[in-house]
């Protein structure tokens, strides 16, 4: 199973118009995206990352949304990584 978690673009390298990539902020280390998929996007924009691929835009408040309930599972209700001391 793969969880896709909703991704922001923060730069385009459109330098090679039929093999554009991005830039994407998911909370942790950039990543390098390629945006075949969904050319329409643009700088802010977030997008769902499947295997390094854009594969759809998404819109800002649902985005939103599905990052804090990732971050809440993720942390646990005491805070924790994980739930875990």
């Amino acid at each position: 199973m793969c969880l896709a978690i909703p991704a922001r673009i923060e730069a385009i390298d459109d330098r090679d118009p039929a093999y554009p990539t991005a830039t994407v902020e998911t909370g942790g280390a950039p990543k390098t995206v390629q945006l075949i998929y969904v050319p329409e996007a643009t700088v802010g924009s977030y997008v769902i990352v499947q295997a390094g691929f854009a594969v759809r835009l998404v819109p800002e408040p649902e985005a939103l949304e599905a990052i804090a309930a990732a971050r809440a599972l993720a942390t646990g209700a005491d805070g924790t990584l994980g739930g875990r001391t």
